[in-house]
């Protein structure tokens, strides 16, 4: 599942083409995705002029003119894709939708952006702007990890007297918003923390450290266009980088990256999901 830097980078692929431009027209080519869409979606979106287009957590958020904000998440397989990205595009130069293009916007300035799932997991939904709280995706998210709400002494104060792993601990939205297994186990091994470590025998030290390269390994993802794996492209339809650049995730058996460390990368199974780390500079406490 895409997260936050694939996520981030497909909002700034929209932005030249979606932020400041008319929405001709939405066509929905069936019911519904994970969930059915709102009743009278396509209406409401056709016409109207996207505000802003932000992210929260691994959603993206597009405010309307008419009060409205439409979300997008990408799910499992999700992708979106532009074409004709130019004011003298015509409607009969684009390719014609396939099987799994299950929303097209049509925008005034030429562009078609194209939601394709394969698998359907992914969705649209549209609310009233402002309505984040009531908005059940949304309403309990934590902070952003690259926003100023995120701090080491609050997440101390929350971690305290835990005995949850922290590698579980930070995939809680609840917690930090838009982490995935991916850059949570780059984070760990950065930060030189086991996955398993209880979040109340962090120190502050350690929580700073860890907010620091939390930080880092996304801010160093999304310039890389994301990690592709499986299913993910840009809005170009191009892979993102990073993947090349892991240290940890997928390297099971491999030596450690950190110089100067002899070890090799291991991994456990967590709540479900694949955790990697370096069990020599990642020693558990």
């Amino acid at each position: 599942m895409p997260e936050l830097p694939e996520v981030e980078t497909i909002r700034r692929g929209l932005l030249p083409v979606m932020e400041g431009a008319v929405i001709a027209r939405l066509t929905l080519r069936r019911a519904g995705l994970r969930w059915p869409f709102p009743a009278a979606m396509a209406e409401t979106v056709s016409g109207a002029r996207v505000l802003l287009l932000r992210r929260r957590a691994k959603y993206i958020l597009a405010d309307l003119d008419n009060r409205h904000t439409l979300l997008f998440h990408m799910g499992m397989s999700g992708r979106i894709l532009i074409e004709g990205a130019s004011p003298d595009a015509r409607a009969h130069d684009r390719a014609a939708p396939t099987r799994h293009d299950h929303a097209l916007f049509d925008m005034h300035n030429g562009a078609r952006i194209t939601f394709n799932d394969a698998r359907r997991f992914g969705m649209l939904d549209l609310f009233a702007t402002g309505a984040e709280a009531a908005q059940p995706l949304l309403a309990k998210l934590g902070p952003e990890p690259l926003g100023n709400d995120l701090n080491a002494a609050a997440l101390a104060d929350r971690f305290a007297g835990r005995k949850s792993p922290i590698k579980t601990a930070l995939l809680d939205q609840r917690i930090i918003a838009g982490l995935g297994n991916i850059y949570v186990s780059e984070a760990l091994w950065r930060a030189q923390i086991h996955p398993e470590t209880p979040i109340g025998a962090l120190g502050l030290a350690q929580i700073e450290t860890l907010i620091r390269q939390i930080r880092d390994v996304l801010d160093e993802a999304i310039a890389a266009g994301g990690s592709s794996l499986r299913d993910y492209r840009q809005t170009d339809g191009e892979l993102g980088y990073f993947q090349h650049g892991f240290a940890v995730y997928d390297r099971a058996e491999h030596p450690c990256a950190r110089p100067g460390c002899a070890g090799q990368i291991a991994r456990i199974t967590q709540a479900g999901r694949s955790s990697y780390f370096c069990p020599l500079c990642q020693p558990k406490g």
